[in-house]
C-alpha cells in the first residue's frame, strides 16, 4: 500500500522530466530523437507495469478481505456457541445454588429443632418409631406405653416370656457432646467430659429405676441415643459408663446398632411363632400321613382293578385263540373236501 503513491510520483516526476527535455530541446527537422522514443516507451511499460501490479494488489486485497470476513463469522459462531454453553452451565450452578440455600434453610431449622430440649426429645423419638415400624409387626410393639407403675416409656417391646417385655428410652445429650467437642484447653475439655459423664449416667440411673420393672418388663431396657456421632464419642472416650450401663442392666443403642438389634428380635419372633404353631403344624402332618394311608389303600385297590382286567384281557385272548384256531380247522376241511373232489378219476371214452 505505502509504496502506490511512490511509484505514482516517480511516474509523474518522469513526465514531468520529459515534457522538460522536449520543450527545451530544437525540434529536429526531419526524424524525432531515439532517445525520447525510448523514453516514452520505458515510460509506457512503467505504467503497464504500475497497472498489474495495482491488478495484483487489488486481487490480494479482496482475498485478504474474504478471509477476514470467514474468520470474524467463524469465531461469532463460535463465540454464540460458547455463550450458550455458558449460558446452559449458569443455569445449572443457578439451580444448585437453590438447593444449596434450600438445604441450608433445612440445617438452619435442624439446628432450631435441636437447639430446643422438647424438640430434641421429640426427634429422637420420631425416629426411633421409624427404626421400630420397618423392622417389627404392630402387635409387637407400643409406643408411649404406660406401665404398671403409672410411669410411661418412649417404646415397649412385647416380647414372650423370656426375657418378656423390653422398655425403649430415647435421650440425647446433645448439649454435654457440643460442649464436649467445642473445648479449646485442657480444663475446658475436663468440664465438658464432667459434663458428659453426669448426663448419660442421669439417664442410665433414670431408665433402670423407672422402666425395668420386676414382673412386668425384663431384667433390662435400652437407651436409644438418636446419634452415631454420640454414641462413637461414648464408646470411644467413655468406655466407664458404658460398663456402667451394662452393669445397671441398661444397654446404650445407636440407629445402627438399634437396627441389628430389632432385626435379632424379629427373628426370635419368628422363632416363638413357630414353636406356638407347632401344634397346628403337628395336626396338619398327621392329616396329611392320614391321606398318605388312604391313597395308597386306594391305590392298592386300583392295581387290584388293574389285575383282574389283566386277568380278563388274557381269558378273552385264550377264547379269541382257540376261536381262530376253529376256523382254521374249518377251513382246512373245506379245503381238502375241495381237493377230493377235484382229484376223481374221469371215466373212459367209448369206442368208436
Amino acid at each position: 500500500m505505502p509504496q502506490i503513491p511512490l511509484i505514482l510520483s516517480a511516474i509523474a516526476v518522469l513526465g514531468v522530466i520529459a515534457i522538460l527535455v522536449l520543450q527545451l530541446r530544437p525540434k529536429p527537422a526531419t526524424q524525432p530523437d531515439p532517445r525520447i522514443d525510448a523514453l516514452s516507451g520505458q515510460l509506457q511499460q512503467l505504467a503497464a507495469h504500475q497497472a498489474g501490479s495495482q491488478e495484483a494488489m487489488d486481487r490480494r486485497l479482496t482475498e485478504l478481505g474474504n478471509r477476514v470476513a470467514d474468520r470474524l463469522q467463524q469465531s461469532a459462531s463460535e463465540a454464540g456457541k460458547t455463550l450458550s454453553d455458558l449460558k446452559a452451565q449458569l443455569a445449572v450452578i443457578d439451580e444448585a445454588q437453590k438447593k444449596l440455600d434450600g438445604l441450608a434453610g433445612q440445617m438452619v431449622g435442624l439446628q432450631d429443632i435441636l437447639s430446643n430440649k422438647q424438640s430434641r426429645g421429640a426427634f429422637g423419638e420420631i425416629q426411633l418409631a421409624d427404626l421400630v415400624r420397618d423392622v417389627l409387626p404392630s402387635a409387637n410393639y407400643e409406643f408411649q406405653a404406660t406401665l404398671p407403675s403409672g410411669k410411661r416409656v418412649d417404646c415397649l417391646l412385647k416380647l414372650p416370656n423370656p426375657p418378656g417385655s423390653i422398655a425403649i428410652d430415647a435421650k440425647f445429650p446433645l448439649e454435654a457432646y457440643r460442649s464436649l467437642r467445642e473445648a479449646k484447653d485442657d480444663i475446658a475439655t475436663k468440664l465438658a467430659q464432667r459434663e458428659f459423664t453426669t448426663a448419660i449416667r442421669t439417664h442410665v440411673k433414670a431408665i433402670a429405676e423407672k422402666y425395668i420393672v420386676a414382673g412386668t418388663t425384663a431384667d433390662s431396657a435400652l437407651m436409644f441415643l438418636p446419634s452415631e456421632a454420640v454414641y462413637a464419642e461414648l464408646h470411644s472416650n467413655f468406655p466407664n459408663l458404658v460398663d456402667e450401663a451394662c452393669r445397671a442392666k441398661v444397654w446404650i443403642v445407636s440407629p445402627t446398632t438399634m437396627m441389628a438389634t430389632l432385626t435379632t428380635i424379629r427373628a426370635v419372633l419368628r422363632d416363638v411363632s413357630m414353636r406356638e404353631q407347632a401344634h397346628v403344624i403337628q395336626s396338619k402332618v398327621m392329616e396329611l400321613v392320614k391321606d398318605v394311608d388312604r391313597l395308597d389303600e386306594r391305590v392298592g385297590k386300583l392295581q387290584t382293578h388293574f389285575g383282574q382286567v389283566n386277568e380278563d384281557i388274557r381269558q378273552i385272548q385264550i377264547s379269541t385263540g382257540k376261536i381262530t384256531k376253529q376256523a382254521e380247522q374249518i377251513k382246512s376241511v373245506e379245503l381238502e373236501d375241495q381237493s377230493k373232489v377235484t382229484q376223481l378219476p374221469l371215466p373212459e371214452r367209448m369206442p368208436g
